[in-house]
């Protein structure tokens, strides 16, 4: 691989030390170790199979945020979407993503018809009406849709309001959909929407309809025609997941864990990469959830990875390392759920600013137990609170520990490195 602005270490070593300003030398360091950095990655990225072992042990101690691609390409090699072996790339992404234009097909852009067989398609509608009320009726699924749909456009539509990334039209709006006539996903809850759970029969044969309209939120105001807004992508991702995934569906909080990933790739700076951000992302986001969806699943609360479990495990480990605090919060009955909750189901990605998040996501995907590292890294920062805790009462330390405080995350990543018992 060749990084943009790399530049031979060899020039740098020529400059006697004792004649270089201390400021300078500074910087010389920083900028050697860089290149060192870089180097680890270029050795493992330039093999025909890639040591996944290797590329997990460098992407622990953190991915070079330059140059701007190679984030998003070890996470894909993390997630397991790509595979070790470079020559089966092009394959795999091309299946893959013909495979997510199929989805775009079949469940939105032509959620009404059906196949019958390899020739033919009928459509559904002729023998449905909005009025029927069987189960198994295509438009009480599309009532139920919209039911989700509601909440998932919320959701993505306040997703990191400290950034205007998400608001920003994408360079590679989805044709299939701009160009559908009205088939975009916020054009069906934007406007009157038939809700399945308000369909009732009244009497012999009269059925009762109720409305319900919801009007578009101004500051969020659809881009020009043919456009397309950031999270109107994850918009669609969720969706799609949620009907692939009909057991679990969506929950509030998934937009916070597409939502990091799909921003790593839609910035990538190589444009053959970044036009395939959607379909990336969504592979990506299915193969991590299908790791944490213990923690979405309430009847799964009590499993080994479950939150209850997880949050357990959090307090056994505060309590071994620091006593005081532990008994601290226990005297208070300050509960791990009033704080934790929200660390572990989203990653920590509502506690710290987006490229702090990618930071810690790099070290997390990296490890092979990235779920005790995770228990590692939110026990870190109860320890590093410790003054405040212990001088705090109950309401003072219930908000601290919802709004945990601006830190280097270096500092918490290297606490909970040794936590683990690894360096960082």
């Amino acid at each position: 691989m060749c990084y943009e602005n790399e530049h031979p270490a060899k020039e740098v070593s020529e400059v006697p030390a004792r004649d270089v300003p201390r400021f300078d030398l500074f910087h010389v360091s920083v900028y050697l170790w860089i290149v060192y950095r870089l180097s680890e990655f270029d050795d493992v990225l330039d093999a025909d199979e890639i040591d996944t072992v290797s590329l997990s042990k460098i992407c622990f101690h953190g991915i070079p945020d330059e140059p701007g691609g190679l984030r998003p390409l070890c996470w894909k090699l993390l997630l397991n979407y790509l595979p070790p072996i470079k020559s089966n790339w092009i394959e795999t992404l091309k299946r893959k993503r013909e495979l997510y234009n199929t989805f775009i097909e079949d469940l939105i852009v032509m959620p009404g018809e059906s196949n019958t067989d390899d020739k033919e398609r009928v459509d559904v509608t002729l023998h449905d009406h909005p009025l029927n009320l069987n189960p198994d009726s295509k438009w009480q699924t599309y009532f139920k849709d919209n039911e989700v749909l509601l909440q998932i456009d919320k959701d993505v539509r306040r997703l990191c309001p400290d950034i205007s990334f998400f608001q920003q039209g994408t360079d590679y709006p989805c044709q299939k959909i701009v160009n559908a006539n009205g088939q975009r996903l916020h054009h069906r809850v934007q406007h009157t929407v038939l809700k399945s759970a308000n369909v009732e029969r009244k009497g012999l044969g009269v059925t009762k309809i109720a409305v319900s309209v919801r009007k578009a939120t101004e500051d969020y105001a659809p881009l020009s025609e043919g456009g397309e807004a950031h999270w109107e992508v994850l918009e669609r991702i969720l969706f799609l997941y949620a009907k692939l995934n009909p057991g679990q569906g969506y929950v509030q909080g998934m937009n916070e864990i597409v939502g990091p990933i799909y921003h790593a790739f839609a910035c990538d700076p190589d444009p053959t990469w970044r036009k395939h951000a959607e379909a990336d992302t969504f592979f990506c986001f299915t193969n991590l959830m299908a790791e944490i969806r213990d923690f979405f699943i309430k009847t799964l609360d009590e499993a080994e990875f479950g939150i209850n479990s997880m949050m357990s495990k959090l307090t056994n480990q505060v309590r071994a390392n620091d006593p005081d605090i532990w008994l601290r919060l226990h005297q208070q009955e300050l509960c791990p759920q009033y704080y934790s909750f929200r660390w572990l189901t989203l990653l920590l990605s509502q506690e710290f600013p987006l490229p702090d998040v990618m930071r810690i996501w790099d070290s997390l995907f990296a490890d092979e137990n990235r779920f005790s590292f995770l228990i590692h890294i939110c026990c870190a920062m109860i320890l590093l609170l410790r003054d405040q805790l212990l001088a705090g009462d109950f309401a003072t330390n219930v908000k601290l520990l919802q709004n945990f405080p601006s830190m280097d995350i270096q500092i918490v990543l290297s606490k909970a490195a040794a936590l683990a018992g690894k360096t960082l």
